[in-house]
């Protein structure tokens, strides 16, 4: 199942040309801001990612857009992130959202 979600989260950053623009980081915020070309905004939490956290502004802003938009990488962290797996993280805190609504 989660292959099935996950090959239609890359169908759809296919068919649609989704792409990562631009990042915007405040480590004091603990926030990670993803830009796409969508228009659309993903906010992540720095320490959700291992290799990220404790990093300083500095840092977090060698970052180079790869792939044409498909992913981000730190060479200073060596870190890597895909828009694929940011989209599969927003799916998740939707559907966790809509559970709450539930309860």
């Amino acid at each position: 199942m989660a292959n099935k979600a996950s090959d239609s989260i890359e169908h759809l950053i296919f068919t649609k040309g989704i792409r990562i623009r631009a990042l915007d980081f405040h480590p004091e915020l603990d926030v990670m801001t993803i830009y796409l070309n969508t228009k659309a905004v993903l906010t992540r939490s720095i320490s959700f990612y291992k290799l990220l956290r404790g990093s300083d502004l500095f840092q977090l802003m060698q970052y180079e857009i790869i792939g044409e938009g498909l992913g981000i990488h730190w060479a200073l962290l060596d870190e890597d992130l895909s828009l694929k797996g940011f989209l599969q993280d927003e799916l998740r805190k939707v559907i966790k959202g809509n559970e709450e609504l539930e309860k």
